[in-house]
């Protein structure tokens, strides 16, 4: 038995859910892990001084858990409840791969996880259409004015930096203005190479 790990970040907003999902319906014995799981209760998350809650960060979420569960699914794939229905059109030999779509907006910032993925992928928004389409979104709890501006972006420029910064760091940028048929087609050929250097 193998197993893939994948991560799937980038920008809020971005289409990583959207995109886990279709991977998910594509792909033999896969399953995803959604890092929003794991954000910690509102009372918890720390506020600065311009009373903003700082979600966009670390310490908001319980990592340790996260790398748990990704390694418990790792050890025993098979009892994760994954679907083993063959979706049409996968090769008889990839019944035996196991694998795990992580999707989040900071995945590659912690040392732990860095161990975990076979392949890194990161959707990328122009500031203006990142701005746009989080603006159509409710979240709980709601964004506050300038929250946007003020927490969630400068928070995604500054993680990104550090990610470009660190070379040994293998990334595939995706333009996330790109038609979601498009990142899908990339992305899916891209593991299935992956799949086939796993059989090898």
């Amino acid at each position: 038995m193998k197993v893939l790990v994948i991560g799937l970040g980038g920008v809020t907003n971005g289409g990583k859910t959207t995109l886990a999902e279709k991977l998910k319906n594509m792909l033999p014995n896969c399953d995803i892990i959604s890092q929003d799981d794991f954000f910690k209760p509102e009372s918890e998350v720390e506020t600065d001084e311009r009373g903003f809650k700082l979600y966009d960060v670390l310490d908001a979420l319980y990592m340790d858990e996260m790398v748990t569960s990704i390694r418990n699914w790792m050890k025993s794939p098979a009892s994760s409840g994954v679907v083993t229905e063959e979706p049409q059109n996968t090769c008889d030999n990839l019944k035996n791969v196991y694998i795990l779509i992580v999707e989040g907006f900071l995945l590659y910032n912690y040392e732990p996880l860095n161990e975990l993925w076979n392949r890194r992928y990161f959707l990328t928004l122009p500031y203006e259409e990142c701005k746009r389409r989080r603006s159509t979104r409710v979240y709980q709890p709601a964004d506050t004015p300038g929250y946007f501006d003020g927490h969630v972006w400068p928070m995604y420029l500054k993680y990104k930096n550090e990610m470009e910064e660190n070379a040994s760091m293998q990334v595939v940028y995706l333009d996330g203005t790109k038609s979601q048929e498009e990142l899908l087609s990339y992305v899916y050929s891209d593991i299935i190479e992956e799949l086939n250097k796993l059989r090898e």
